[in-house]
Order: structure tokens, then sequence, then C-alpha cells
């Protein structure tokens, strides 16, 4: 503990001695030079550098004249105390930069509790952060004869495998994670502060919920005047009409889907009965995985994507509006009506998971897998509550 704190105080008058040592080498330094030095060749006003990691600091040019020259060794012994200062903070920065990167520098470290179970969100399919068996009083301190044993959702003891992975410190990574893998997990941690007191047991709980991004579409409706309902011609424009949007989205790895299709007669004040088709479709985003396109890294964002795609598909229909606004030919048989077209953004979670800020505030806008004693049957947005289930994730209640 001396040496420590020795080594320490020795650390901490550095910069003093560095001070110092400039000035004392400063006002022993000799004239400066005549013609042919760098200064000079420099020209009036250049100010040599001093480079500290990379970085040039200035030094005062300095004069021949004797009234100026102790004023000059003055500011140059100051400007050269501040380079081995910065040179100093550089070089300390560092070592504390380089102690604290690595591999594992960055990746989320969770630690526990003894008061309450600590929540833990994995995405679907991906790694856990790291969840480690240890408080937070306790992560900075040593400890001696550490032991730590986890427990799943089903009481077992775990142990390494294929999607579980506990370092020698105990540290838990759950690897490609599922909602069937979602539930509490408990550590158990033995240690001792001194070898003479007698082992410590904590426990440690971790409520550890699988979720996933919501699934995210426009919702269009439009109308288009038709050909008599039960004509062919009308079967004909819809999958034409769905396949001309289905390309314009297509580089965006957006997809549209049909979601309904009807004809109906409709009343008019002055035309009397009309045959209107109302089609009814969703644009949604496609996994990457499904996507024949790559997309860059700063657009491959499903909010930016499906944005772009309303933009396109708004200036497809306002564009067929103007055609027909401007033609002087008869209006074909089936033509888009200029106002119909209305749009819904929609987001909802899929079977099994849903949304829930009061449950998760730390999660809020996602789609976590429903706890034991609720249930999402399809792609609604929040779970319903079921006193007969038990399991994580379900997407029926069972009746007993």
């Amino acid at each position: 503990m001396w040496r420590r704190r020795r080594a320490t105080v020795a650390a901490g008058r550095l910069p003093v001695l560095y001070l110092v040592l400039a000035l004392v080498l400063i006002l022993v330094l000799p004239q400066a030079p005549a013609a042919g030095t760098r200064a000079a060749a420099a020209g009036p006003g250049h100010r040599p550098s001093c480079i500290i990691d990379t970085v040039p600091l200035e030094l005062p040019v300095r004069v021949d004249t004797a009234a100026g020259r102790w004023r000059q060794r003055m500011q140059n012994a100051e400007q050269l105390a501040f380079c081995w200062l910065q040179f100093y903070i550089t070089f300390e920065s560092s070592q504390r930069f380089l102690r604290s990167a690595g591999p594992e520098g960055s990746s989320l470290k969770i630690v526990g509790s003894i008061r309450f179970p600590v929540k833990v969100y994995v995405k679907l399919n991906q790694n856990s952060p790291r969840i480690l068996c240890i408080t937070n009083r306790l992560r900075n301190s040593e400890l001696i004869d550490p032991v730590s044993q986890w427990h799943g959702p089903s009481g077992n003891i775990l142990s390494e495998n294929s999607s579980v992975k506990i370092s020698p410190t105990g540290t838990l990574i759950l690897r490609h994670f599922t909602a069937d893998q979602s539930g509490v997990y408990t550590c158990s941690l033995i240690y001792k502060l001194t070898a003479e007191e007698p082992a410590k047991k904590l426990i440690m709980k971790y409520l550890i919920y699988a979720y996933s991004d919501p699934n995210y579409y426009y919702e269009f409706t439009v109308q288009y005047h038709a050909a008599p309902c039960n004509s062919i011609y009308n079967i004909s424009f819809e999958k034409t009409l769905l396949q001309l949007l289905t390309k314009l989205v297509a580089e965006l790895s957006c997809e549209v889907t049909l979601i309904k299709s009807e004809c109906h007669h409709v009343k008019m004040q002055r035309a009397g009965l009309q045959n209107e088709i109302f089609f009814t479709f969703s644009v949604a985003s496609l996994d990457q995985g499904k996507s024949n396109t790559p997309c860059q890294q700063s657009t491959c964002g499903t909010s930016e994507r499906l944005s772009k795609a309303r933009i396109l598909i708004e200036n497809f229909f306002k564009h067929q509006a103007e055609i027909t606004r401007k033609s002087s030919d008869p209006l074909p048989e089936i033509y888009y009506i200029e106002g119909t077209l209305q749009m819904v953004w929609i987001d909802r979670c899929y079977p099994g998971y849903g949304m829930n800020p009061v449950s998760h505030p730390d999660c809020p806008d996602c789609c976590v897998v429903c706890s034991p004693g609720s249930y999402n049957p399809s792609d609604r947005t929040h779970c319903r509550p079921c006193n007969n289930s038990f399991i994580y994730g379900a997407t029926k209640c069972q009746q007993l």
C-alpha cells in the first residue's frame, strides 16, 4: 500500500518537474541563430513550433535585441512548459484509454441487485449483453475465493452449451436468444472480503425478456372508377396495378401486399349509379435477408425506406390525377378518382409479443414477449390478459 501511494505522489509531481526543467532549459538557451536557420529562412513573422502527439504548438520567435531578449525568454519558457504539460496530459490520457479499450470495452454490461430483479431485454435471435453475477457495490472490490452459479428459468443449473456462455468470473451471455429462453435467471455468489472473515452469499435475480422491433407498415386505400363489377377487366387491372406498385418500391427493399379489393355501386348526385373499386393494400419493409437488393448503411432503416416508398406512391397517384385532369380525350372506363388516396401508419407486434410502456418503461417502443398470464393471438399491438397462460410468448389462451 505504501509503495502504491508513493508512486501516485511521484506521478503527481511530474508536471511540476516538467515546468522546472523547461524553465532551466530556456534560461540557458543561446541567442537565436542568425540568417540561414529555420526561423530566419521562413521569413519574418514565422513562429517555430513544437510537435506534441502530432499537434503543432507554436512558439514565439526569438528576437536578437537586448531589450526584448529577457521578455522573449520568459515567453519561450512559458510556451515550452505548456508543451511539456500537453505531452504529459496526452500521454496519460492515452494510457487510460488503452486500459479501457479492447474488443470487449464497448460491450454493454449488466450488474445485479439484491433488492429487486433487474430487467434485461435481448433482441430476438441476437446475443444478450454481458450479465454480471455481482452487484454494483462489489464490482470494483477485491473478492477472495468467489464462486458463482447460474440457474435458468426452470430452476436448472446452467452450463455452457451452444446457447449459453459463462466466463470464469461468472459473466453470463445468452446466444441467439429466443422467446422460450425468456424468464427469471438467478445467480448465487459466494465470496470473502478478507481471508479471515466467514464467506458471504448473495442472490441476484434477472428478468430476461426477448423482444423484437414492431411490424411497421403503411396501409393505403384508393378508389377507381371501374367497369361493371362482374367484368374481367377489373381483375386484369387489379393485377396490373399491383405489379406497377411492386416495381415502384422494389429498389427500397419494400413489398406491396393487396389486403382486399371490392367493387361497389356508388350513387352519385348527378351521375346516377357508378361502379367503383376500393383497393386496400399495405407497403412493408422486407427483411434484409429476403431482399435481393443490397442497401447502403444509411438507408437500411425500416422507417427511412418506408417513408421514401410512401412518397413514391403518393406521387404515382398524383401523377395519374394530373394526366386525367389535363387530358382532352374522353375518360377511360377505369381511372383513378382524385382525392381518394388515404394512408395510415401502423405499428403492430408479431403474435406472442406486445408493447407495454408501463410494465417495460426501459423499452416502451419494443414488442416484448408476452409474460405468463398474457398472450397475443395475432399481429395486435398489446398482449391480452389470460389466467391460463403459463409460458412466455403465448399465442393462445388455453381453456381449462
